[in-house]
């Protein structure tokens, strides 16, 4: 059987003849990649191809000249596939491509100039939902539109200095621990807990919000879970949450008392601060998920219903906090897309949601991260994120109005797959 399904009428190229493999198509310098018409192909991507190539199913790229550029970031992750799925990789000033990946946003007149063959990995204003300050005033006008409760899902936070005295205000009736982050930093770098508002540097622009103290453990461990959710289109709004994830744990044990605040080892579960630990303990197996500081989220799911929690309700809780999330930044990425984007399939937007579940088995949304890390420093970490990887790119391959339910049924037998979400607050 084929590895890809096409189904491409060369006649939108100006040509009478049935034949795919007709003189149009090869001269034509870049075959347009989903979402268009029914004319268009559909483009099926298999993880394994991320480490090696195998020509007799890849070669879809060659045969119609499919090209990529990476621009500002290093994905070996993302060139390993597309290349050995025939996929041509072009210079970062070119203009020749089907799919720029690109590790920033883009400037409005990139935007602008994009034809409708061409993909981009990020919508415009994606920072109402990424940089910390944004998210969280993003979620808190969500909070009196709709009610606080419906919207309950960040902790209390402050922007400082412009929110300094409310935040002194709060703290005089709660001491905390209060957790202070940079409104536009990733991967752990400039966060602290506090005790007092005197420990409190303000040199720049920071994040001052309510410590979860009673954080759900594993084995004394305090964890989080990194979340992929890839949204294909903001108008309609269409979000698709992967079915698998990463726990990252922390290296120490769990401590509440105060004397143990400054400890990041303890508090902080982000891989780039837990490495570097001596405790740091790392598997080699990609078949064992539950061993180390790295697990997968299936893995903690099997964990916590033999503990008798009750893991469906709390994924029903944390798709609601995923759709929320994202509603929030809704109207002002839609508004931009309208502005900047010419093709409604031009953009789409991977995001990483960092997820930490309390004791009562209540999840909070601590950040979305604008590039999540593909780095594969685990066997666990390419088994997971190949397989996303590779499933993303054939659901943005996919994406149109008038194939929804086409796309929603499409049998991703080989991964986790995404799922399509639905909103249950309106």
């Amino acid at each position: 059987a084929p590895v890809f399904t096409l189904n491409f009428d060369c006649s939108s190229l100006g040509c009478d003849c049935e034949s795919s493999n007709c003189l149009s198509i090869r001269d034509h310098p870049c075959i347009a990649w989903s979402g268009l018409s029914k004319s268009i192909p559909v483009l099926l991507f298999f993880p394994e191809a991320a480490v090696s190539k195998d020509g007799n199913i890849c070669s879809i790229g060659e045969r119609y000249r499919m090209a990529f550029k990476i621009v500002r970031t290093e994905s070996r992750l993302v060139r390993g596939l597309l290349t050995n799925h025939g996929f041509h990789e072009v210079h970062p000033n070119s203009n020749d491509f089907n799919l720029m990946w690109t590790g920033s946003h883009l400037k409005p007149y990139i935007l602008r100039s994009l034809q409708d063959f061409q993909k981009v990995n990020h919508f415009p204003r994606s920072y109402e939902l990424t940089r910390k300050d944004r998210l969280y005033k993003n979620i808190q006008r969500m909070q009196q539109t709709h009610g606080f409760k419906n919207f309950h899902i960040v902790p209390q936070t402050f922007v400082l200095p412009s929110e300094f005295q409310e935040f002194c205000n709060c703290f005089a009736k709660d001491k905390g621990p209060w957790i202070i982050k940079p409104v536009a930093s990733s991967r752990g770098r400039g966060i602290y807990l506090v005790s007092n508002p005197n420990q409190i540097s303000m040199d720049e622009n920071i994040l001052v919000s309510r410590y979860i103290n009673n954080p759900l453990l594993i084995d004394e461990f305090k964890f989080d879970v990194r979340l992929y959710v890839l949204v294909t289109s903001y108008d309609p709004l269409l979000i698709y949450v992967y079915e698998e994830g990463l726990a990252r744990f922390a290296t120490v044990k769990y401590d509440r008392t105060s004397k143990n605040i400054k400890n990041t080892f303890m508090h902080l579960t982000n891989y780039s601060v837990n490495k570097k630990s001596s405790d740091y303990v790392s598997c080699d197996d990609p078949e064992v998920e539950d061993y180390g500081n790295k697990w997968s989220m299936s893995a903690v799911l099997r964990y916590l219903k033999q503990e008798g929690k009750d893991t469906t309700l709390l994924m029903r809780q944390v798709e609601d906090l995923v759709i929320k999330a994202v509603l929030s930044a809704e109207l002002q990425i839609a508004t931009a897309c309208k502005m900047f984007v010419p093709h409604k399939t031009n953009c789409f937007e991977l995001y990483g949601f960092d997820v930490l579940i309390d004791s009562n088995l209540k999840p909070w949304l601590l950040e979305v991260n604008l590039s999540p890390s593909l780095a594969c420093d685990a066997p666990l970490d390419l088994k997971i994120k190949a397989s996303m990887i590779a499933d993303m790119f054939s659901l943005v391959g996919e994406f149109n109005e008038k194939c929804r339910i086409k796309l929603e049924h499409l049998d991703f037998s080989r991964s986790q797959s995404f799922l399509v979400t639905q909103s249950s607050l309106y």
